[in-house]
């Protein structure tokens, strides 16, 4: 069992910085998503989610709900 552990810590580590890099990315490009954000993104593509689709909803979704000052979405 401790190897599979071990197996386990690695993999998430790598997933940490692969969501780290893509978080610097989105940053520079201003897509004003967070890490847990970014996560979820990457989980819907990874699972078969087409990323041009995504990206369309998430633009619609942000017209729909704009944020507030603070960061927090109007109602």
């Amino acid at each position: 069992m401790p190897a599979e552990q071990a197996s386990v810590e690695v993999r998430r580590k790598a997933a940490r910085e692969v969501i780290d890099i893509l978080h610097e990315i989105a940053t520079l490009l201003n897509t004003h998503l967070d890490r847990q954000q970014l996560s979820y993104c990457v989980s819907l593509i990874e699972n078969g989610a087409n990323p041009e689709a995504l990206a369309k909803v998430i633009q619609q979704l942000r017209v729909q709900y704009p944020l507030s000052e603070d960061g927090d979405a109007e109602v």
